[in-house]
């Protein structure tokens, strides 16, 4: 059996973690520059807000209402998430991590075999150690595979306390599918959730009814079919416990990202720079920290999204070898930066990508590329950049192209909690 464990409103739930009076109260969390709301608190939902609706369209409202709003806190989000997996992995032999906020669990050979507990007491034990250890509140769906997991998941109903919800009999998993829209299968997706909806299948109980053969010609082939089978309680999704062993990890990664949002628009070349410099800097950090090195170096510029006609411009650099070098990144996407720009145009936000990931220590040397000396030497000096930026704080050291006053381009978050775990000067101080 398989269980998945989906933290409620996570984000919002982080923030009362730390402010225990917000329970009870609407409370929403906006997304990078403070643009849209990204996260709300059932009471922000009843309210009518809406996922991804505009700030500062939704302003007036969130303070007619009396909405509490923050700023993304992702230093604070990223540890309470693994403050999480951490107590799972006291319960089950593999986690597999999904994101941020959902990860499911393995329940073969768990204790609960041993000592005859139902599976429903056990997701209820579990979230209770969560919430006694962590603060944040669970909802546990059970079944013999991922999909019916995620199913029985969505099945829970927070406003009833009905937080824990298992599929072990066939007809548990009967009407479990029958009270599941199409389009909200886990893996069906809009585009597919339309067209099954025109051909007359309306919940998921009506997808499992369908033949085989049928599935294969009108929902993918292969892909489908396994979604078919997993709904039919045969597990075909492979479970990747190996998330766990680093817990900033993921299971698979093909490529590295950071872009951001500008708190105003910007024109000045050298602030792109430092800018773009900063986002490879990070980049490159989450590149060491997974083992990796790439081969290949995106950097996109982009206008204003509302304006009518916005715009996104990217240039590639295909590198002569796979690194993990921050210098060496930083030349090359400065180089394509240069290219991009257009005088005279404003640009509200910018972004790095690395791709063409390959294991550290395993790249293919060329004819032209550094030499294994070189190589050492470059590794050397990106443990010290590491070991002293997590010493004393991100960004303490850093290369020149980066800046080194004020960053200008720094994005807006003007309600941004504390990050309370992970900065010492944000330790909350207890007075006797």
């Amino acid at each position: 059996m398989i269980a998945l464990v989906d933290c409620n409103n996570f984000y919002v739930s982080c923030q009362r973690v730390f402010e225990p009076r917000l329970n009870g109260q609407p409370v929403v969390v906006l997304s990078n520059n403070d643009g849209c709301l990204i996260a709300r608190s059932d009471e922000a939902k009843a309210l009518g807000f809406k996922m991804g609706e505009p700030y500062h369209l939704a302003r007036p409202a969130l303070q007619q209402h009396g909405v509490r709003v923050f700023s993304s806190n992702y230093a604070l989000y990223g540890d309470m998430s693994r403050r999480v997996l951490r107590v799972l992995g006291d319960w089950v032999p593999e986690v597999d991590v999904y994101s941020i906020d959902e990860a499911f669990l393995n329940l073969d050979g768990t204790q609960f075999l041993r000592r005859g507990q139902s599976l429903s007491q056990y997701g209820s034990d579990i979230r209770a150690a969560v919430l006694q250890h962590v603060g944040i509140p669970t909802c546990v769906g059970v079944a013999p595979t991922k999909t019916l997991a995620k199913l029985a998941n969505r099945l829970t109903n927070r406003r009833t306390g009905h937080n824990v919800v298992t599929l072990e009999t066939d007809a548990q998993r009967q009407a479990a599918l029958a009270a599941t829209p199409i389009e909200q299968v886990w893996g069906i997706g809009r585009r597919y959730g339309k067209k099954l909806l025109e051909m007359g299948l309306v919940t998921a109980a009506d997808l499992t009814a369908m033949p085989e053969g049928w599935v294969r010609r009108h929902l993918g082939g292969v892909v489908g079919v396994r979604l078919w089978q997993e709904l039919h309680g045969q597990p075909c999704l492979d479970f990747d416990p190996a998330a766990l062993e680093d817990e900033e990890r993921p299971a698979r990664r093909h490529s590295v990202a950071h872009t951001r949002s500008f708190g105003r628009p910007q024109r000045d070349p050298a602030v792109l720079g430092e800018a773009v410099a900063s986002f490879v800097a990070r980049a490159a950090e989450k590149l060491r920290r997974h083992g990796l090195s790439a081969q290949v170096l995106t950097v996109l510029l982009g206008t204003d999204r509302q304006a009518p006609q916005p715009h996104t411009f990217t240039a590639v650099a295909t590198l002569p070898a796979a690194t993990h070098d921050t210098g060496e990144l930083t030349r090359a996407a400065l180089e394509r930066l240069r290219r991009l720009l257009r005088p005279g145009t404003a640009y509200h936000r910018a972004g790095v990508m690395l791709s063409g990931l390959e294991p550290m220590g395993q790249t293919q040397l060329g004819l032209f590329t550094q030499t294994p000396e070189q190589l050492q030497r470059s590794q050397q000096l990106m443990t010290r950049l590491d070991a002293l930026n997590q010493r004393f704080g991100q960004s303490t050291v850093r290369y020149a192209a980066a800046g080194l006053q004020e960053q200008k381009w720094e994005g807006r978050h003007n309600f941004r909690s504390p990050a309370y775990t992970t900065d010492w000067q944000n330790l909350w101080q207890v007075c006797a």
